[in-house]
């Protein structure tokens, strides 16, 4: 490819305007991950950048989800877990409506994945209740569920019909994934969005798998971090030239992390026989490269970590935080200047950059959690009491980080 076909394909991104919300998703079969365990991913992509992390005791089974801040009662959830260890998310598409279909009802899927949520306990049940609701159900979706059985599924869902991809079948999964963006596989129509991010977390997912490391850390620091853009064939986490005293503005679009990106939650599920509250849903709330991934569990029910559910603002002050962080990364507020990142503040030769501060830090919170976790597996248990103590760990180790790194207090 010439120099002049790179500039165009590149002003083309950048300048190309898209209303759209995307996001990036992923299932990994148990079969085929690190410690034999399923992963579920949903890297965010919203206009709503305020999210917070709710309990819910209001249908069959208990659960915990991500929350837009401004919708305090919790009516539509955008990915979670419930008591018995059923687990689901979902990716907007683009190219499953059919162009007969006139529906005016949209915009369901937050409804349709609480009702999951409320009701399910595996991948059959939730495909009956696709089969069951009310048609339309106005919605345009890739809808991701795992469950504590070994199930591992998407549905690529319109208003009246549904598309099961079986991530346990070799044949559809060889690696033991399946990614999805904003476009199903189902149809042969190209209007979808998404095409460049799903070529690199492809691209990223299959190397690791190649290393047998499709694991918990390598979602949230290497996927949900992703600084590699296929298409240009750069990695700009390799050989950092600029520093942290110069303002590197550079174009930044169709990465994994995008300007829009608000959250990621990662669930790890359980084990054939393993105790269903032992899923673990992993979040990182308000902007994946300033803020921190946490842990928590159904259990331990509305004591959740007080930086991640709503304060008397009605947001939550991680998220707040990292916020307000990403105003430093994203300095041009005229016109398209969201499209530009300063990525020095990012990543930089003296290793000062947000992510390369907060790694550290992450990687005391996996290994504690792990070593947490490895004890309660074995005990096939999860005792309140002691979640609890990592949580208030946790929150101390966050917020003195926030307070000494960025003079931010949570």
């Amino acid at each position: 490819m010439s120099t002049r076909q790179r500039n165009l394909i590149l002003f083309f991104i950048l300048f190309t305007i898209q209303t759209i919300h995307p996001c990036t998703t992923a299932i990994i079969s148990g079969k085929y991950t690190k410690n034999g365990r399923p992963l579920l991913l949903k890297h965010r992509d919203s206009g709503f950048e305020q999210n917070k992390i709710m309990f819910f005791e209001d249908g069959k089974y208990n659960y915990i989800g991500l929350v837009n801040s401004e919708d305090s009662e919790g009516i539509e959830v955008w990915g979670g877990v419930n008591s018995e260890g059923f687990a689901i998310i979902n990716s907007a598409s683009y190219n499953l409506k059919p162009d007969s279909d006139t529906t005016t009802l949209i915009d369901r899927e937050g409804i349709v994945m609480k009702l999951a949520l409320q009701q399910c306990a595996t991948v059959n049940d939730f495909e009956n209740l696709l089969q069951t609701m009310d048609k339309p159900l106005g919605v345009e979706a890739n809808f991701g569920v795992i469950d504590a059985k070994g199930g591992a599924a998407y549905f690529e869902t319109n208003n009246f019909t549904y598309n099961k991809i079986d991530v346990n079948n070799k044949k559809i999964a060889p690696f033991g994934y399946v990614i999805r963006t904003n476009y199903s596989f189902v149809t042969d129509r190209t209007d979808g969005y998404g095409y460049i991010r799903y070529n690199t977390a492809n691209e990223l997912f299959y190397e690791a798998s190649l290393e047998n490391n499709l694991s918990v850390e390598f979602i949230l620091q290497d996927v949900s971090r992703s600084l590699k853009h296929s298409l240009l064939n750069i990695n700009l986490k390799k050989n950092i030239e600029f520093s942290e005293n110069e303002e590197k503005l550079i174009p930044f679009q169709d990465f994994i992390p995008r300007s829009n990106s608000c959250a990621t939650i990662l669930i790890e599920g359980v084990k054939k026989n393993e105790n269903p509250e032992l899923s673990t849903f992993w979040t990182i709330l308000g902007f994946q490269l300033t803020s921190v991934a946490i842990p928590v569990w159904v259990k331990s029910g509305a004591e959740l970590p007080k930086i991640l559910i709503a304060n008397n603002t009605g947001n939550a002050p991680l998220c707040e935080k990292a916020l307000e962080l990403k105003e430093e990364i994203f300095p041009i507020k005229l016109g398209n200047g969201k499209r530009y990142i300063n990525i020095s503040k990012v990543i930089n030769k003296e290793k000062t950059g947000f992510i390369q501060k907060i790694k550290p830090l992450e990687n005391k919170i996996l290994a504690e959690t792990n070593k947490k976790l490895s004890v309660w597996q074995n005990e096939n248990y999860l005792p309140k009491e002691e979640v609890q103590n990592l949580y208030n760990w946790i929150e101390n180790k966050v917020t003195s980080f926030y307070k000494l790194e960025f003079d931010k207090e949570l």
